[in-house]
This record gives structure tokens, sequence and C-alpha cells, in this order.
């Protein structure tokens, strides 16, 4: 056990990681990307609740849509944190830290299919915000991977607003 235990500690002190970027920066990505992990999974179990309770006129799109959207998002939440571990840092892992990633059931009991485009269309907007100042952070910061990672993120969310919008066009 004690073998096993050492296996998991790291090699390398904090304060000697360097990957080029200063200890201070890694800290404060880490908690933003640890946001952005949060909404993710607001909107892969949100996206997975609509898929289920879609009815209507725009339930085969709707369907479709939000479970290529879940599927999409929920590989994503793999990349996200596994940025926020190459940063230095431990992806949230604590059951209290786990209550950010749901969504609360006020917020997912819509019953028409507009309701639901309306609220995953909000949250893809919210996400995308965060996603733009923290980008432009890495960006600032010399942090390459994190700017890619978040521009190929954004793009998701800016195509997924394009055909949110699209299913409810009048």
């Amino acid at each position: 056990m004690a073998q096993a235990a050492s296996v998991l500690k790291p090699k390398v002190k904090d304060e000697e990681f360097d990957i080029g970027l200063k200890k201070a920066y890694r800290q404060q990505m880490a908690a933003a990307l640890s946001d952005i992990l949060a909404d993710t999974y607001k909107l892969v179990i949100k996206s997975h609740i609509y898929h289920w309770n879609v009815v209507g006129p725009l339930f085969k799109p709707l369907h479709e849509l939000t479970e290529e959207h879940y599927n999409t998002l929920f590989k994503a939440t793999d990349i996200i944190a596994e940025r926020i571990r190459a940063l230095g840092h431990l992806a949230p892992a604590k059951l209290g830290e786990a209550n950010q990633f749901a969504p609360t059931s006020a917020s997912v009991n819509h019953t028409t299919a507009a309701e639901m485009v309306a609220d995953l269309i909000a949250d893809h907007e919210a996400a995308a915000r965060r996603m733009r100042d923290a980008g432009t952070k890495a960006d600032d910061n010399g942090d390459l991977v994190t700017t890619d990672m978040l521009t190929d993120r954004l793009n998701f969310h800016e195509k997924a607003l394009w055909m949110l919008r699209a299913i409810v066009a009048a």
C-alpha cells in the first residue's frame, strides 16, 4: 500500500514545475478551467435531459442535435480536466465540488422545445463568454496549448449556437 501511495505523489514540487508559465498564472488558469469544466458538465446534463424529454414538431432535429452535443461535450470534459492537470493542478475531485456540475431542477424544468432551446442557447453563450475571456488570458500569457484548446471549444459552442438558433428560427 505504501508503494502505491508513493507512485501517486508528484516527483517535482510545484515551485520546481517549469513549463514556461508562471506559477500564479497556472493557478489562475486552473481555476478558470475548473469553472469551464463545470459549465461543460452542466451542458452535458442539460443536453441529455432535453434529449430525453423533448416533444412536438421539433422532436427529431432537437433529439438528434442534443445527442450530438452531449457526446461532444462529454469528450470535452476529459480534455479540459487533462489541461488542468498539465498545468500542475488537480481537476475538481471533491464531492462538494460536484454540485457545481449539476443544473438545478428548476433550470431544466422546461416543457416546450422552444424553451429548451432558449435555455441551451443561454448556457452555450455563457460558456463561450467564459472561454473567450480565459482564452484571451491564456494568449496574453503565452499559454499556446490552453489557447488552442479553448479556441477549439469556442468553435464548437459557436457552431452549436448557430444550429440551435436555426432549429427555432421562424
